[in-house]
């Protein structure tokens, strides 16, 4: 069972965990950091400033160190903290596998507000997006390299593992589309929405006798683990998991797990991370001069309205310093906890082998359009130069990116931060005028007055 360390009155809370990792990452790197992480009484209201400090900590780390020690010293703390067991299963999973009929996609096509950008189009809106600040050129430089290479979707020599197969930003319907094999790992009672994406390639599930094809990742880890153990080719294990409150945190501590275990006893594991932008980053020169620009030359109206907040409201996005803080608070610790573990171990990862990682645009997906404030800033975003994406167009760029960084892996680089910020697709939360939280008020009552 993964839960929650219990402390000396048997109590197992989220909070102290997430604190204390968040903590332990720290200490390596600012002690006095974590000793102000450790002193946060409220960690639902507080854990916004820690996790800025993480990023803080990493820009100002030595360049021997480059924020990956931050990295590595957070994921031992978890381990530490909340210890998974991979036990081999009382009864193992057998395999179940569906075989599309589609014809397969041989052209790189992004949907795209109704239309099915490819070619000419594609490209130009490719660098419209870079000249919005929606997309980093080496994003569109990506996707560009993938266009003029169209073989390369053609991933049937990989059997990339879909761990949150259902989920609206993961790459399972262009990988089908596409004719690869798909290794479908999501909760049975959502098999029906995963067996129906149309495919030109294969699907593999696994499957207990008597229910539908699929598996609890918090409650049949060992039999997950041990039956991708025994699927033939290359893995890539993809993390699109989601799971809501502090469910998510056990659940990334999970797969985190998983990915472990298999690099262990695979030399053929590579991992796939989609990062989200309502986080923080440290953004990219470019991105920081656009987001002055527009601040520079902001309206009158706007510049009253931060005058008359008190401070409040549209504050510059950057405060002498490349740190981008998107942190929404509606989303929680728990929410932002489970990302950064993704996040540190694509990092380490990527110094030992191949690692898809990306920074994901902002999207109307079900998860975030069931919170009614968060919806509503999504419907006003557009004032202030934040592009929202619909699920279609996230997943395929996402896709699109994916399949650049297997075909064309790339070495760590030398800072943490510079490596994220490679091919990231932020939506405009890197480069918009104001810092995101003093805008999001704003935007989310334009946003109830639209709808």
């Amino acid at each position: 069972m993964i839960d929650f360390p219990a402390d000396d009155a048997g109590r197992r809370s989220s909070a102290s965990f997430g604190r204390h990792v968040v903590a332990d990452a720290l200490r390596v790197a600012d002690p006095a950091a974590a000793d102000a992480t450790l002193a946060v009484q409220d960690w639902r209201r507080g854990y916004l400033r820690p996790f800025c400090s993480l990023i803080s900590a990493a820009e100002k780390s030595t360049a021997e160190k480059g924020g990956y020690d931050i990295a590595a010293a957070g994921l031992a703390s978890v381990r530490e903290r909340m210890p998974v067991e991979i036990a081999p299963p009382a009864q193992p999973f057998e395999t179940v596998t569906i075989d599309g009929e589609a014809p397969r996609e041989t052209e790189v096509v992004l949907p795209y507000r109704g239309e099915s950008l490819r070619g000419a189009a594609l490209i130009q809106r490719l660098d419209a997006w870079v000249a919005a600040g929606v997309i980093e050129q080496s994003c569109a430089d990506a996707v560009r390299e993938v266009v003029n290479n169209p073989d390369w979707l053609d991933l049937s020599d990989q059997r990339l593992v879909v761990l949150g197969a259902a989920a609206e930003m993961g790459p399972l319907p262009a990988v089908l589309a596409w004719g690869g094999t798909v290794v479908a790992v999501d909760l049975p009672r959502v098999w029906e929405r995963v067996a129906a994406v149309p495919s030109a390639g294969r699907l593999i599930a696994p499957v207990l006798p008597g229910r539908d094809p699929g598996a609890d990742l918090l409650e049949e880890l060992g039999a997950v683990a041990q039956w991708l153990e025994g699927v033939d080719g290359r893995l890539v294990l993809g993390n699109y998991v989601y799971a809501p409150g502090a469910a998510y945190a056990k659940l990334s501590v999970a797969v985190d797990a998983l990915a472990v275990h298999l690099r262990e006893r695979r030399e053929d594991v590579a991992l796939a991370f989609l990062a989200t932008p309502t986080d923080v980053f440290a953004a990219t020169p470019g991105a920081v001069e656009l987001s002055q620009e527009r601040y520079r030359k902001r309206s009158r109206t706007a510049r009253l309205t931060g005058a008359l907040s008190g401070g409040r409201l549209l504050q510059p996005n950057y405060d002498g310093d490349a740190i981008n803080d998107s942190l929404v608070p509606q989303q929680g610790p728990n929410y932002a906890l489970a990302k950064r573990i993704q996040r540190w171990r694509a990092a380490v990862a990527r110094r030992e082998g191949v690692v898809s990682f990306a920074v994901a645009p902002p999207t109307r997906t079900r998860s975030v359009t069931s919170n009614r404030l968060l919806a509503a800033a999504y419907a006003g975003a557009h004032l202030f130069d934040v592009e929202i994406f619909e699920p279609a167009t996230a997943n395929r760029l996402m896709a699109l990116l994916l399949v650049h960084q297997l075909r064309k892996p790339r070495a760590a680089a030398p800072t943490t931060a510079a490596d994220e910020a490679v091919s990231a697709a932020h939506g405009g939360l890197w480069t918009t005028a104001y810092h995101p939280r003093t805008a999001l008020g704003l935007a989310a009552v334009r946003g109830l007055v639209s709808r």
